[in-house]
């Protein structure tokens, strides 16, 4: 996310079902960032979305990337 604005229940396209968890923030706390993040992880939904078969909502911070593991 390039903009200053955090994004909340932000869909993004999966290509597979399951749990994503958030192995890395460059917006968690330890980093200086806002600590936006998504603890608990994601579980997908089944919605398709971006030409993919799943997708899920996350909190995506600003101005920062962030990394999901499909668990």
């Amino acid at each position: 996310n390039f903009t200053p604005v955090p994004r909340h229940q932000y869909r993004l396209g999966v290509p597979q079902p399951g749990l994503y968890q958030e192995v890395f923030n460059s917006d968690a706390g330890c980093y200086g960032g806002s600590d936006i993040c998504n603890l608990h992880g994601c579980h997908t939904d089944d919605v398709p979305w971006m030409d993919k078969p799943v997708s899920l909502s996350i909190d995506l911070p600003p101005l920062a990337g962030v990394i999901l593991q499909l668990q």
